[in-house]
């Protein structure tokens, strides 16, 4: 996210108060670095809002980048691509490493197990630069108010592209110079229409991306690199700028004050990054257009201010520590915000090791005449590097793995789970022993099919489904064909049924969309949904399916009377006149803290891990109202297979019953068999 200090000049020259034509020393761009990256910890920290400091930082980057490669290309230096990635990487991953390894130590210290293998999975993902692929792809809310549910390494995402990014560029400039050769013009104008249009296609697509897929684009390269174009346009076009002195200094300011104000003004949570983005980058193209204009009321007497200078040379490692103490500040607290003193403290501690990384890491290596001599030695820093963070993660994977395999062992009889509210449960519960699922196995503990729906029947709007559908193996002919749709509520159901349905040889085929329950009729959700539930519709109908599953009812995480979902009873009318029966199951509690890291901080006894079960969910469900309305649906409730009289535990007979504040664990729904299937057949007389 940060400019990478590699791509600074290294040695500070004191410029004439000229146009900034040129790539001489720029005080008022490390300022304007620094004030970057005050926004984004501020904004972290005690906003909760994105500041668009991440947009300036892509196009500094690209901004520096760029002289390099014009003046090398320009006078005839080969570029050596190897050695330039070698000299860059030596120089980035050593800040990156120590920080990897602080987070590792602070996680061992402080994060709660069940986050553990998110951590390390990440641990690759932020070494290794595709960070903001794996965010992206796991559908990551980047706007999320409760910062506390965050990963420690989220913030990685932004070096990742810029990683991408460090990769990407020169390849482009090459090219540029081999067309320059070829076509025998004007490096000059090649490289502008390289860059132009990459600015317009990356632009483009960001705008139709952010607009369709918001959540993705944020993360995705693509809908980033016209920030990084921007840059490189504005780098090739500042020698031939010839702005008066009066008017740069207006430009600086208003820039200034665009840049301060964007993320309060815009709509970041709900547009950026799009069109939206330019706002931030250009306003900072505005200041560094601007340069030094030689006059003291210029906006560049503030950003060349040495305090401010000073605090831009440790920007990169200042980004790097903000976010993970942060979030471990508020997962060791159990708060999901940040005060004046606490946030002052985060930041203190913030620039402290950002002056230690820089001054004793960071800057020894890229100064080390050592390892400029050779790029052997560049590969070992890199290699040494990668070690440091490779062998720890390693060996901590695999030993989760082993524990979690020596408590599946002795499960059967010291996790009982659900069973201990079953009547005539004769079994133990015993004290003391671990809890499961283990953290090894956090991440497996949500539900799904493996296989792929590969001869789904064809329905007009069969490409909605691509993805989402997926259903089970059968031997021979399947004696009963099940349909699970909805979302992520209804898929967690299929721990008790796809065993259940594997015993009868039942063929179970699931339809799923997170953040979409099934209706018909019912357009009140977002677009996606609705396309999503009409094309479902219409593969049930197709396929003709002797029963469909879906959750009927709805819990909510302030408000203890849960509700029938909207379109529910159109859903079950339409699909008995075919047929078709729909049976609903209720809603399982919400929350508004995660239910399994609340044991792990304040233990399985405590209150706050066992809240009353009439502050979560009403004493009955609204199964009656939906029968009114659609009188064949068929209904379950379970909920005192989850809840006791009384309270929703976390855990139930040594089973985790929540993944987080509202997702059952696979692990206690499988836990609910047989009874889960005595009512299921019952319900649906089979």
């Amino acid at each position: 996210m940060t400019t990478n200090p590699a791509l600074a000049p290294e040695r500070p020259v004191t410029p004439a108060a000229a146009h900034p034509a040129g790539p001489r020393y720029r005080p008022e761009v490390q300022g304007l670095r620094a004030l970057a990256v005050l926004m984004v910890v501020t904004y972290h920290i005690w906003f909760g809002r994105v500041s668009g400091g991440v947009d300036v930082f892509l196009l500094i980057s690209s901004f520096l980048l760029t002289f390099s490669f014009t003046r090398k290309i320009e006078n005839g230096i080969p570029l050596r691509l190897g050695k330039y990635w070698l000299h860059l990487f030596k120089r980035l991953l050593p800040a990156v490493v120590v920080t990897l390894l602080g987070v590792l130590a602070a996680t061992y210290l402080f994060i709660p197990q069940s986050r553990w293998p998110e951590i390390l999975g990440q641990s690759w993902a932020s070494l290794l630069y595709f960070q903001n692929w794996v965010l992206a792809f796991n559908s990551v809310d980047y706007y999320a108010a409760d910062h506390s549910q965050a990963s420690p390494l989220q913030h990685f995402w932004s070096l990742s592209v810029q990683g991408q990014v460090f990769i990407l560029w020169p390849l482009l400039f090459a090219f540029a110079a081999f067309l320059t050769k070829l076509l025998k013009a004007r490096f000059r104008f090649v490289v502008l229409a390289v860059f132009g249009a990459v600015f317009l296609g990356s632009l483009t697509f960001s705008i139709v991306e952010t607009y369709t897929n918001q959540t993705f684009a944020y993360f995705d390269t693509r809908a980033r690199l016209w920030e990084f174009a921007l840059g490189t346009l504005l780098a090739l076009a500042l020698p031939f700028l010839r702005i008066p002195a009066a008017l740069r200094v207006v430009m600086g300011w208003v820039g200034l004050a665009a840049m301060l104000s964007g993320g309060f003004v815009l709509d970041v949570q709900g547009e950026f990054p799009g069109y939206v983005a330019l706002w931030p980058t250009l306003a900072a193209g505005f200041i560094i257009v601007a340069g030094q204009t030689g006059s003291r009321f210029g906006a560049d007497r503030l950003l060349s201010w040495r305090p401010l200078v000073r605090m831009g040379d440790i920007s990169y490692a200042l980004y790097l520590w903000h976010w993970p103490i942060l979030i471990t500040y508020l997962i060791f607290r159990d708060r999901t915000a940040v005060g004046i003193v606490g946030g002052t403290g985060i930041i203190g501690l913030a620039l402290v090791l950002a002056y230690l990384t820089t001054r004793f890491i960071e800057r020894p290596i890229r100064e080390s005449q050592w390892a400029e001599k050779k790029r052997r030695r560049a590969a070992v820093i890199i290699a040494v590097c990668v070690a440091l963070v490779v062998v720890p993660v390693v060996g901590w994977q695999l030993q989760l793995r082993a524990h979690a395999a020596e408590l599946a062992k002795m499960a059967s009889v010291n996790n009982p789970g659900a069973r201990v509210l079953m009547d005539g449960f004769e079994g133990k519960s015993p004290a003391g022993v671990e809890i499961l699922p283990a953290a090894a196995d956090i991440q497996k503990e949500y539900a799904g099919l493996d296989g792929k729906c590969e001869n789904a029947p064809f329905v007009p709007q069969a490409d909605v489904l691509e993805g989402r559908c997926a259903d089970t193996q059968v031997s021979g002919e399947p004696a009963r064909t099940l349909v699970v749709v909805g979302d992520s509520h209804t898929e967690q159901w299929l721990g008790a049924i796809e065993p259940m349905a594997r015993a009868q040889n039942w063929k179970v085929v699931s339809l799923l969309l997170g953040g979409c329950t099934y209706s018909v009729g019912f357009e009140g959700g977002y677009k996606e949904c609705n396309e999503f539930n009409a094309a479902a519709t219409d593969y049930i109908k197709e396929l003709h399916p002797d029963a469909v599953f879906t959750v009927a009812t709805s819990a909510h995480r302030e408000d203890p009377q849960d509700t029938i979902v909207s379109g529910l009873a159109n859903a079950a009318n339409l699909l008995r006149s075919e047929g078709i029966q729909l049976i609903g199951i209720r809603d399982n509690p919400r929350f508004t803290f995660n239910m399994m890291e609340c044991v792990e901080l304040h233990g399985e006894d405590s209150d706050k891990c066992n809240p009353p079960r009439s502050t979560v969910l009403s004493s009955a469900p609204p199964f009656e109202e939906l029968r009114a309305v659609a009188p064949d649906i068929k209904l379950m409730d379970v909920t005192d297979l989850i809840c006791r009289e009384d309270v929703c535990p976390a855990v139930v007979g040594n089973i985790y019953v929540y993944i987080d504040d509202n997702h059952l664990t696979e692990t206690y729904v499988e836990s609910m068999r047989p009874e889960f299937d005595q009512r299921f057949r019952a319900a649906v007389r089979w």
